[in-house]
């Protein structure tokens, strides 16, 4: 968004004296031994009076006429006063000297409604401070910019729509030098559209490269970096790439090697990422982001590339990346690292980690506090066993298939519907309630321990309804028929 103040500078004046608001005046400074109006309130250009002219001349158009001295450098504490302000609708606000403001507003239009509420909320809020505002919103400042000061109508420009937006606008609506201004004005060149028909050669040759820079910043087509009125917080980690990105693989090593500079910056600092975004520039100019939100402050590299990892399909690469640059937009202090507990070498013979225990049992009764170890037993109610101690090892490996976080120790009774014999269910219910099947993955079939017990095998099924609830479920025997009982034997989170 780009925020025009017509009056400025008379504005803020009359702000801070209000006897000024109903009597034309000027502000003016000696220029070459004579003294000329610097800015003029909107009743004085009403009557004749404008920025530019000779204070004797504007004295015979206005009879009432009153003149004060400009004082230097106040349009640019006014704006920064006003950019402050305006810090509550978003929080990245450039200076635009020496009579605007322009406003980062991606993100935040949605929180008043749309684009249109967004910007009638500020421009009357402005308004209602005294200040005489124009403003407009484009993909571009250059386009804003130009639509807030010379467009009669449609502040709000669509995605994509730069060109028409300017098209026929005079070229002052590019921000020229009033020397390139003079020259385009002498060749005919009354509006924009022109400018834009002819190529870049021949105009870089008659006009120079700035007039080049322009066109191309007001349509996007280069980037229009502003410093901003408060920077962010300097957590940012830039990577570049020798070869422009497009693999999963490959964006994943660029989100670590950025995790692990900024995570050993904020963990020196005590510090923890509660909202970070990755900013990818294409080579195409384009620039995709991705951003994840924590719960709690963390600088867990591992942690956080898993969150990022479930955010890398949002992300379209195009011809490629050349530039990864991650910002930690929210941080908060951390009192402990407990993550150092699980990097130690030591593992469960770490003293800190019984010390921790021991401390926890203190509280919670040592019964609640359970270790288990897998156990040689192809039967899954036998195929795990409670650790005596934190120091016993285990004398079998864990299995390689899946098995659920939560092992019911007696399985229980549902009622399943499948398509075809022996196909994973469509449809469960149990205690009464309905789950529709979204995934299915097996049979796993485990059968009995004959040298312990007897009876039917077990196909096991690995579940997932449509509300992303996960379950591990079997038939009992073979399918015969329609008889085969279906049992649930776990939960997998």
């Amino acid at each position: 968004m780009s925020i025009w103040f017509r009056h400025l500078l008379t504005d803020g004046l009359a702000r801070r004296r209000p006897e000024l608001k109903d009597l034309p005046f000027v502000l003016a400074a000696v220029v070459r031994n004579k003294q000329v109006i610097i800015a003029a309130s909107a009743l004085a250009e009403s009557q004749g009076a404008s920025a530019g002219m000779a204070v004797a001349d504007a004295r015979a158009a206005v009879a009432e006429l009153v003149v004060l001295d400009e004082l230097p450098g106040q349009a640019a504490k006014l704006l920064r006063l006003i950019g402050l302000g305006c810090m509550c609708y978003t929080p990245l606000v450039s200076v635009d000297l020496p009579d605007g403001l322009i406003l980062d507003i991606s993100g935040c239009a949605h929180l008043w409604g749309g684009e249109r509420e967004y910007l009638k909320t500020i421009v009357q809020r402005l308004r209602s401070a005294g200040f005489d505002t124009r403003a407009a919103i484009a993909d571009t400042a250059g386009t804003a910019w130009g639509v807030a000061r010379f467009a009669p109508k449609g502040p709000i420009i669509p995605p994509e729509g730069q060109s028409a937006a300017i098209a026929d606008l005079p070229p002052a609506a590019l921000r020229l030098e009033p020397e390139t201004l003079d020259l385009l004005h002498k060749l005919g060149f009354r509006v924009i559209r022109p400018l834009l028909q002819i190529a870049p050669q021949a105009l870089r040759r008659r006009f120079g490269q700035q007039l080049l820079l322009r066109i191309d910043q007001a349509l996007g087509r280069k980037e229009e970096h502003r410093e901003q009125l408060l920077p962010p917080l300097p957590y940012t980690e830039r990577l570049p790439s020798l070869e422009p990105i497009r693999t999963r693989p490959g964006m994943e090593i660029a989100i670590e090697r950025l995790l692990e500079a900024l995570c050993l910056r904020l963990q020196t600092e005590g510090q923890g990422i509660r909202k970070a975004v990755l900013k990818c520039h294409r080579i195409d100019g384009r620039k995709v982001q991705a951003g994840i939100t924590t719960t709690k402050g963390s600088h867990s590299v591992s942690h956080l590339l898993r969150l990022f990892q479930l955010q890398i399909d949002k992300i379209e690469p195009a011809l490629g990346i050349e530039l990864f640059v991650l910002e930690a937009i929210r941080v908060e202090a951390m009192e402990t690292v407990q993550e150092q507990l699980w990097a130690s070498a030591r593992g469960l013979g770490n003293t800190a980690l019984a010390e921790l225990l021991d401390r926890i049992a203190g509280r919670v009764g040592a019964d609640v506090i359970q270790r288990f170890l897998p156990s040689e037993n192809h039967w899954p109610e036998r195929s795990v066993r409670l650790a005596a101690s934190l120091a016993e090892q285990p004398d079998a490996a864990w299995p390689e298939q899946p098995r659920p976080i939560r092992l019911l120790p007696v399985p229980e009774v549902i009622e399943v519907m499948a398509l075809i014999p022996d196909h994973p269910p469509r449809m469960f219910v149990h205690k009464g309630r309905r789950h529709p099947v979204a995934k299915a993955d097996g049979p796993e079939r485990i059968g009995r321990e004959w040298w312990q017990d007897s009876g039917e095998h077990r196909d096991y099924y690995t579940l997932e309804d449509r509300e992303g609830c996960r379950y591990w479920v079997f038939r009992s025997g073979h399918y015969d028929g329609g008889d085969a009982r279906w049992y649930l034997h776990g939960y997998f989170s």
